[in-house]
């Protein structure tokens, strides 16, 4: 992996790629600090205590990058995007139109892209009414004024700045995966819950469980080796190509394998189930009724209602997702054009039914591995009183979106430099 890094360096292409990934994200790191213009900067800091890592806010703010504490410009961070792209994914099941859109290609993809886009800009431009008169009630409780008299000319200039800054983070986004390296949505949470990592060693060395600052290390340790080795386990598939006729040319056949991996869905899964999971705690904070805070808190982060909720979701999206970006049937179709087809299979219909149960016996563990290594640390860490940025979830999304950007990093210096490769 070290390799690959510094081998980029070497080519002029792969720098300037590298150079403007990493300008995009220090611009949304510096809008992570801009307040929003109409927010008292000295009295946001009495509210600060609201965003525990133990609870809903601290969650979003974690993924915010500390941004939604601050109500800074990208307070809202990229989740709208998230969530309007879940919402797109589910309907495409369920809507006819959309889903003879996900079949015609690339034109139907862009008007899905497009209607993600649309759906963004409504869901922030909701988000953002809410956060205004939860910074409100914030600051009333604890006696300063956050957002001051709340006029319609003041809320609507801090909803459009914060409906304006979660649209340019989906178009930084969208720009890093066109021109950088990596998935630019994935780069943005990936140094949301980075930019944490000092606060939570600092936290974590200074937790007064000693048991806890002896174990954490090893706990997290095994964690990441557990992640990186299930990360690349896969099923390779034998496939057996015949002797065929290409014009006036015959082609000799040749054996290749169909990789399957154990989780095929990165951590896509885990980033929709949180997205999800905290949806109805959000609302709650939102309402500030005791009633509603009450729901808030019975499915808050670390709570056993969450942790099971976050599982299902786990699970359920596991397999979407995988069915989304898996085929069986257009597999075993190209390989039927191509002359291909798996030892001790019949092409076709057959080839399908067989790799679609092999999938599905792959998909279950990959499931229950994702759900494990979200809940378990959680879990043994709220046992402990530790702080959240040691979270399963986090862990799995950083470790997941790093090996996906050196992966790509590495199929761009297969393009450029075949030897060094093939050695």
């Amino acid at each position: 992996m070290l390799r690959s890094i510094l081998n980029a360096f070497s080519v002029a292409d792969i720098r300037k790629k590298l150079a403007f990934t990493a300008a995009m994200l220090a611009l949304y790191r510096l809008g992570a600090y801009i307040p929003s213009p109409g927010v008292n900067i000295d009295a946001i800091q009495g509210v600060s205590s609201n965003f525990g890592g133990s609870n809903v806010l601290g969650f979003l703010n974690l993924f915010s990058g500390g941004s939604l504490e601050r109500l800074s410009l990208f307070a809202l961070g990229i989740m709208p995007y998230i969530t309007a792209s879940i919402i797109l994914q589910l309907l495409t099941v369920v809507v006819p139109s959309l889903e003879r859109l996900q079949k015609e290609g690339e034109v139907g993809q862009q008007k899905i892209t497009q209607y993600t886009r649309y759906l963004t800009v409504v869901l922030a431009f909701f988000e953002s009414i809410g956060y205004v008169f939860l910074f409100r009630s914030f600051g009333n409780e604890t006696g300063s004024s956050v957002v001051g008299q709340l006029t319609f000319p003041k809320v609507m200039l801090i909803v459009i700045c914060l409906t304006a800054g979660a649209t340019l983070l989906m178009w930084l986004g969208e720009l890093i995966t066109q021109r950088g390296i990596g998935n630019g949505i994935s780069l943005m949470i990936f140094a949301s819950i980075a930019s944490s990592i000092p606060s939570g060693i600092t936290k974590w060395w200074n937790n007064p469980d000693q048991v806890f600052v002896v174990m954490m290390p090893f706990i997290a340790l095994a964690v990441i080796v557990a992640i990186v080795f299930v990360q690349e386990g896969q099923r390779r598939i034998p496939v057996q190509y015949a002797k065929r006729v290409v014009g006036r040319k015959m082609t000799s056949g040749g054996s290749t394998y169909l990789p399957l991996r154990v989780n095929m869905a990165g951590v896509i899964p885990v980033i929709f189930a949180a997205s999800i999971m905290a949806f109805p705690p959000t609302v709650g904070q939102l309402l500030n009724t005791p009633a509603a805070l009450d729901f808030a808190e019975f499915f808050s982060p670390n709570s056993v209602p969450y942790v099971i909720g976050e599982i299902l979701f786990i699970i359920v999206f596991t397999y979407f997702y995988t069915a989304v970006t898996f085929n069986p049937v257009d597999q075993a179709d190209n390989l039927k054009r191509y002359g291909g087809f798996i030892p001790g299979v019949r092409p076709g219909r057959p080839t399908a039914e067989y790799l679609d149960r092999i999938l599905s016996r792959l998909t279950f563990p990959g499931a229950l591995y994702l759900g494990a290594v979200a809940a378990l640390p959680t879990i043994l860490i709220s046992q402990t009183s530790a702080n959240f940025y040691f979270g399963g979830t986090s862990i799995l999304i950083v470790i997941g979106v790093a090996l996906d950007t050196v992966k790509q990093l590495e199929a761009q210096l297969m393009m450029r430099n075949y030897e060094g490769f093939l050695k």
